[in-house]
């Protein structure tokens, strides 16, 4: 004869029961057939813009935009009458001794000026590097055509063109006279050699 043992449990218990009794018999039984999903969208973040490294473009604040369709380079020579020590150190083989011969000639008209002062202590090959990296500002109706010469492009019957064509009034008037003569871009580019 079996012997049934009656066990007392609390009420918090059976509820307890009951609930895990009720969600089983609730429960679908597993399929394999694939369940579909929702997914929930995320935000995302704006892609951010491209940024071309190492490349600095700047038109200075004197110079009106240049033509359409055309991208002038970054102008980086320095004004002869108005560099200070410290750019006129970044030009190669310049050094303390250069830069007080470089003020001490000031204001420079032209570029024959400077090599005939400069030439009093270095040789021509270094005059030739240094104007690399500087300038004499150009005056449209004054320059001489060694002067003229330092904007891209211009060349000895070029200038003589250019000052054939004087006065031009103001510097607009001989850009436009120079554009006729050389290509938009070295045009664009002459505005920086141009005294204000």
């Amino acid at each position: 004869m079996t012997r049934l043992t009656k066990i007392l449990l609390p009420p918090a218990a059976l509820i307890v029961l009951a609930l895990t009794a009720a969600c089983s018999a609730a429960a679908p039984a597993p399929s394999s057939a694939p369940q579909p999903t929702t997914a929930i969208a995320q935000p995302t973040a704006a892609p951010e813009q491209p940024v071309a490294a190492g490349i600095v473009t700047a038109t200075p604040a004197n110079q009106s935009a240049e033509p359409s369709g055309v991208t002038a380079a970054v102008f980086t020579k320095l004004n002869l009458n108005t560099a200070t020590p410290q750019e006129i150190l970044t030009v190669p083989n310049t050094g303390n001794r250069m830069v007080r011969e470089f003020q001490e000639y000031r204001p420079y008209t032209s570029i024959q000026q400077f090599r005939r002062e400069i030439g009093k202590y270095v040789d021509a090959a270094t005059i030739a590097e240094y104007e690399k990296y500087v300038y004499v500002p150009v005056d449209v109706n004054q320059a001489d055509a060694e002067t003229l010469q330092q904007i891209p492009g211009v060349t000895a019957d070029i200038a003589g063109q250019l000052i054939a064509g004087r006065p031009y009034g103001t510097n607009q008037n001989f850009l436009a006279k120079l554009v006729s003569l050389v290509s938009a871009e070295q045009a664009a580019a002459a505005q920086n050699y141009l005294s204000q």
